[in-house]
């Protein structure tokens, strides 16, 4: 259940922050009437475009970075990527790696995503155990299946729809299609140096989240590296309190041709009723 809710418990929780926040929002005020001739409309800048014709470089400020995963982000209807969930305790010195493979659509605002681990790595022993996470149409399925469980549960009201690459909606935190302004309204960002094990060819940058934020409940702080020259976060770092949990993204294909179909997200047929299943409701 720890790597369930290192997956997850952004999404189950989405409900809930965006209800108190469309409840403590204040009701747009009409501006007075102007006449557009005597008062043009300001034009708003386009995001400054990364140096070297589109790729970063090591000397890309903060911002430029951010406004590249926004970019990244506008233009991102699907991709697949070879990942690896990594948990640990600093205190305790151990550590459980899972690696799979994730697939992403978005489906023109309805997305969905499939995660699908094949193998799990304690350090000490690596053995074949699949695990998969479904998120599509509202709900979320998730298997065993060494133990034949499956659970399904509906995270969604009905006619709500999720961001799954936005920040506090998806699985993995990414600040990707986000004005950079909404990330320094939430969160301390920073760019780090390089350091010896920092994915090859990436910039690293870390998010503190400011206080009274959702996020400070969730995160003491979230690191993420980006490709320079995909835009692509490669890897997602996290910390709560002695637990890190590392998402690691490789072997990326962004927009894949042909493109991503139905039944590269149908889960497999099961015997039901050889199987331990589970269906929830949704759930204030």
């Amino acid at each position: 259940m720890r790597m369930l809710h290192g997956i997850v418990v952004v999404l189950v929780t989405l409900p809930g922050c965006a209800a108190a926040a469309a409840e403590k929002s204040p009701p747009a005020q009409a501006p007075p009437r102007q006449n557009p001739a005597d008062n043009p409309a300001p034009t708003l800048p386009a995001p400054a475009a990364p140096a070297n014709g589109g790729a970063l470089s090591p000397d890309s400020p903060l911002d430029e970075i951010l406004d590249a995963l926004d970019a990244r982000g506008r233009n991102l209807e699907a991709f697949t990527a070879d990942v690896s969930l990594t948990e640990g305790d600093a205190t305790l010195a151990n550590e459980v790696t899972r690696r799979g493979k994730v697939l992403y659509q978005d489906r023109k605002g309805n997305p969905r995503l499939r995660v699908t681990f094949t193998d799990r790595d304690t350090g000490k022993r690596s053995f074949d155990e699949k695990v998969e996470y479904l998120l599509e149409d509202g709900w979320l399925t998730d298997r065993t299946y060494a133990k034949e469980i499956q659970s399904r549960r509906k995270v969604l009201r009905p006619g709500e729809k999720i961001d799954l690459l936005k920040l506090g909606e998806g699985p993995f935190p990414l600040p990707i299609g986000q004005k950079k302004q909404a990330v320094h309204e939430q969160f301390d960002a920073k760019k780090l140096g390089p350091a010896k094990d920092d994915p090859p060819g990436t910039l690293h940058v870390q998010l503190v989240p400011k206080p009274g934020t959702q996020f400070e409940r969730k995160f003491d702080a979230i690191d993420v590296w980006v490709d320079a020259r995909t835009h692509m976060p490669t890897r997602i770092e996290t910390a709560q309190g002695e637990t890190v949990r590392t998402t690691e993204l490789k072997n990326f294909t962004v927009n894949p041709h042909p493109p991503l179909k139905d039944a590269d997200f149908k889960l497999p047929a099961i015997d039901e009723k050889e199987w331990d299943l589970h269906e929830e409701a949704f759930r204030e």
